[in-house]
């Protein structure tokens, strides 16, 4: 479904992504894993056309899109929640719901009572302000946000940041949920355990490279993944993941 290739970001002098390559097939969980800095959050800016690439190839279901812009993916079918969520704190739940709707054409109706079934707090809290809204119930209302476009692939950024436990597991059943009602997700994500417990694949960046891609259970027991991400000491045996050597 996504095929970057060899994906170069710069900020003025300051290069963020050096030559990144990944996939990420139909149907799946794949979540990109990395110490801050490491040029995840820009990865995703740059699939939802925030940055372009000055470099290399991003192709979406077959489709070149290195160059298009930013509202024109939308209705290609991306949608990204961008770490901090980002709603529009002086609009109500439902116009922030209805402006996820806003690229489509015709009826959202049955859409908008779809995501109140899936979050059946944003119903009750339906006529508030997102700006009063706790982080968990803000963090569930970009995510509904997001998909009233009915996006193929949605993009992920952070999503359990600064939320209590109880919370960060509804957020990751939600999005089991949404993998399985049929859109693939794309999740940079901080709590690599939980992350890599849900994702089908991952991969690690660091300054802007590649350096480990496997399965996600494969990564999840592999000693550097373990010992720098999980916080574990762990014996230098042989990993079982496969290294990615730099500039490929």
């Amino acid at each position: 479904m996504l095929k970057v290739t060899d994906a170069v970001v710069r900020y003025g002098a300051i290069t963020a992504l050096h030559g990144v390559s990944f996939e990420v097939e139909q149907g799946e969980i794949v979540t990109l894993l990395g110490a801050n800095g490491a040029g995840k959050s820009t990865t995703l800016r740059m699939l939802s056309g925030l940055h372009a690439a000055q470099a290399g190839r991003v192709e979406f279901e077959g489709r070149d899109i290195t160059k298009v812009k930013a509202h024109e993916l939308s209705s290609l079918g991306i949608a990204h929640v961008p770490e901090g969520r980002r709603i529009f704190p002086q609009m109500t739940v439902e116009e922030n719901l209805e402006m996820g709707a806003f690229t489509r054409k015709g009826s959202y109706g049955e859409d908008l009572e779809r995501m109140y079934g899936m979050f059946p707090i944003l119903k009750d809290r339906r006529k508030q302000l997102g700006g009063n809204l706790s982080g968990g119930e803000q963090q569930m209302l970009a995510i509904g946000r997001a998909l009233m476009s009915q996006p193929r692939l949605i993009l992920l950024d952070e999503p359990s940041m600064g939320l209590a436990p109880m919370i960060i597991d509804q957020i990751f059943r939600i999005i089991a949920e949404i993998r399985d009602g049929g859109t693939t997700v794309l999740v940079v994500e901080q709590n690599a355990s939980q992350a890599l417990r849900l994702a089908d694949r991952g991969y690690v960046l660091e300054n802007g490279r590649v350096v480990l891609a496997d399965d996600a259970d494969r990564l999840l027991v592999d000693p550097r993944v373990r010992a720098v991400y999980l916080g574990e000491e762990v014996s230098t045996e042989e990993p079982a993941s496969s290294e990615i050597p730099s500039g490929e």
